[in-house]
């Protein structure tokens, strides 16, 4: 991968944009030096993951970033590059950023080029989180992208002598009647520097060429090819290898280690590298980093680690920790009927990246470069900052894509490793490459949960009251400033603690119904778990709307009526019901036998985002269960890449039954053992169900974030589809427990 990523920073001011524009060969529409291109100073955004408030119409990161050149650059050879703070993570962000642009630019998305987050160069996005992506990057880029054509139709009537309205645009020209020119032509060397501060006049829904369509990822080809893609294929001349030698548990710290021995006795060692408990070794290459990390573990000496409570349950070890309770809603507690109660265990879940996290760096002696899969380049760099004891401005965090991400992996914690590294070692790449057992064992989990639901039907067969309880830890601790979020910082001379609660609404993610309900009270209780915890898909919604789901399911049960009829009954959303009706159509001719079941799940994401219902199909013989069937709906607004969305909610219902059905992270008196695919089995690829999935176009509406929709409702759904199967409700995840 190439070293020279157009920087756009303050240096470049005193450039004339005519004269750059003659030695480049391009139109540079975008600098970091332009408003919002950086970190405001004051911010303060407690919640990582939420969305920000919105100050205008526009797009919340258009808000932000208002200037068209933020967000898109003409090439002067007819290609259009387009700028994102976000991240590919597997989502399809990037072709689906490639189509909305092109889309308003009246050109190819062939055309355009996508350039994901990366200081100094893109807007600062700060995470790739939330199911935002779509509604708040892509849409930007959409209204920035119309708001230029508007721009450039303009000045090329004015060229013309003609009038806007008779201009036309048509895959990078603009001409009328016979005259015509080029994007690049028509600015003459200028940008495209005003700014947006209203929603523009997108193209209209029925002159759509290319959102909508199902338009082919490019990177998918170079993966199945074993092209450059992910950050753990980067390859730079004179580049070295690291490994880390972590402590045998979360409280351990280094008392000794022979580091001169490893030193002499091992071919290829370049340095040793010891900083408090932090300790680690490069090498010229990968064989030699391992057998050194491996010497290093043998004579290494550890204070003992911290207890870890594995004589426990840990739902009751869960129950008995102290909390912070807060009031999500209380609505009253009016209504009488028949009590229904259950309690619902989620334990932590680990994100199970198939490619262990891996970063590069390089320190000139002036300036460190990080190469990473990051989901958010700008607060890593500003946690950098304190961690190296550098500047922001003398720090570059690049993002590239990893091979696999379901939230806040170990990505940022090797970022952190491999730049300790790169500043002992100056003027050579140092590449460090996670095992399995350092992803699986020290990355942040999702949180285990506790959920307590008490409802009364009323003898009309509807929700009289409604009350839920759930206990959770913290949903984000990522970096954002504090060196002690990040795993080095803990171990380090100056080792920093983790001083924040990080983003604790997360646990009630979803705790509130969508359904229309005359009495609700939820209550969310906050404790300080034993394991590291942060961001994974879905945040708290997959165990709060199991927990919904499966009352629902219980509750439709004891009214004796059908479940998707039961759940109508408590919906006024049309859109809600439309995704039911579509999953319940999908479904309603499966013949259901002896030993099956067939099970539903609604929830709208954030009961703001996409909607989604699921129903599903298992088998059960004795104790084995097995889904056999999943069909999925989806409606999340406009579609930009039926795709994308498709595979985001095939992708969500499969990595939830695995969720259910298997995964569970397993520790004793010292530390985690889950330490590889055995000891923490996911869905194999006998086991995966066969998957349907419907997606309900609706182009006049906005588009909503769908890549988090589908974890609570297909979850709920298996759920009840094991009811039905086997008479036995399922309260405790995950159901294969031993």
């Amino acid at each position: 991968m190439s070293d020279d990523a157009p920087k756009r920073d303050a240096s470049e001011s005193s450039l004339s944009r005519r004269i750059f524009l003659k030695s480049a060969g391009t139109v540079a529409v975008g600098f970091s030096l332009l408003p919002g291109c950086q970190r405001t100073d004051g911010e303060t955004e407690e919640d990582p993951d939420a969305d920000p408030a919105r100050s205008s119409d526009l797009p919340p990161s258009l808000a932000q970033h208002p200037r068209i050149d933020a967000w898109l650059q003409v090439l002067g050879d007819g290609r259009l590059r387009v700028y994102t703070g976000k991240m590919e993570l597997g989502q399809g962000i990037r072709v689906a950023i490639a189509q909305v642009a092109a889309e308003e630019l009246h050109t190819s998305p062939d055309r355009m080029e996508v350039h994901l987050a990366e200081t100094g160069v893109t807007p600062n996005e700060r995470y790739t989180s939330a199911s935002v992506s779509i509604e708040h990057s892509a849409t930007s880029v959409r209204h920035a992208s119309a708001t230029a054509r508007r721009i450039l139709k303009a000045q090329a009537a004015q060229q013309f002598g003609a009038s806007p309205d008779d201009v036309d645009v048509d895959d990078g020209t603009l001409s009328t009647g016979d005259q015509s020119a080029t994007f690049a032509e028509v600015l003459g060397g200028e940008q495209i520097t005003e700014t947006v501060t209203a929603p523009a006049d997108l193209r209209p829904t029925d002159e759509r060429e290319w959102v909508g369509e199902p338009v082919q990822r490019k990177d998918i080809e170079r993966m199945v090819r074993g092209d450059e893609v992910y950050v753990q294929d980067l390859q730079f001349e004179g580049m070295v290898h690291a490994r880390v030698v972590r402590p045998p548990g979360y409280g351990a710290s280094l008392e000794n280690v022979d580091v001169q021995t490893v030193q002499n006795e091992i071919d290829g060692v370049e340095q040793v590298v010891q900083n408090g408990s932090f300790l680690a070794v490069v090498a010229d290459g990968e064989h030699q980093a391992l057998q050194a990390q491996q010497a290093l573990r043998e004579n290494a000496q550890w204070s003992e680690p911290s207890s870890l409570p594995a004589d426990t349950p840990l739902e009751e070890h869960i129950r008995d920790l102290p909390s912070e309770t807060e009031s999500v809603v209380d609505d009253g507690s009016a209504g009488e009927g028949e009590r229904v109660s259950a309690s619902f265990f989620r334990p932590y879940v680990m994100h199970g990246s198939l490619g262990p996290s891996c970063a590069v760096g390089h320190y000139d002696g002036d300036r460190l470069r990080i190469w990473t899969h990051s989901q958010g380049v700008y607060p890593l760099r500003d946690t950098l900052t304190e961690l190296v004891d550098l500047p922001p401005e003398k720090i570059e965090v690049k993002g590239v894509p990893g091979s696999g991400c379901y939230g806040h992996n170990g990505a940022d914690d090797v970022a952190a490793d491999v730049a300790l590294l790169a500043m002992e070692i100056p003027n050579r790449h140092v590449r460090l490459q996670w095992e399995r057992e350092d992803e699986h064992g020290w990355e942040p989990y999702g949180s285990a949960m506790l959920m307590d639901v008490e409802a009364r039907l009323g003898d009309d067969g509807t929700i009289q009251n409604w009350q839920f309880d759930v206990w959770s830890d913290t949903h984000s601790t990522r970096p954002g400033g504090d060196p002690g979020n990040l795993l080095a910082g803990r171990y380090v001379e100056d080792a920093s603690e983790l001083t924040s609660r990080g983003y604790l609404a997360g646990g009630y993610r979803n705790s509130i119904p969508y359904y229309e309900l005359p009495s609700r009270r939820v209550d969310a209780h906050f404790f300080d778990g034993p394991l590291r915890v942060s961001a994974l898909r879905g945040l708290g919604a997959h165990a709060n709307v199991f927990a919904i789901e499966s009352m629902m399911g219980e509750l439709a049960d004891r009214a004796d009526a059908d479940p998707v009829a039961f759940r109508r009954r408590h919906l006024e959303d049309p859109r809600a019901v439309a995704v039911l009706d579509a999953v319940a159509e999908s479904a309603q001719n499966v013949t259901v036998g002896t030993d099956e079941g067939l099970g539903y799940g609604f929830a709208r994401y954030k009961n703001s985002a996409s909607y989604c219902a699921v129903a599903a199909k298992v088998q059960a013989q004795g104790d084995d269960v097995t889904v056999t069937h999943l069909w999925g709906a989806i409606d999340a607004g406009e579609i930009i890449n039926p795709d994308g969305l498709r595979n985001q909610l095939e992708g969500g219902m499969i990595q939830s039954t695995s969720w259910m059905l298997n995964e569970e992270v397993q520790f004793d008196e010292t530390h985690v053992t889950s330490r590889e695919w055995g000891s923490y089995p996911i869905l194999r690829f006998e086991e995966v169900p066969v998957v349907e999935a419907t997606v309900l176009d609706r182009p006049d509406e906005p588009s909503l974030g769908a890549g988090e929709a589908a974890q609570g409702p297909a979850t709920g759904a298996v759920g009840n589809a094991i009811a039905r199967a086997t008479g036995t409700r399922v309260r405790s995840l995950p159901v294969r427990s031993s």
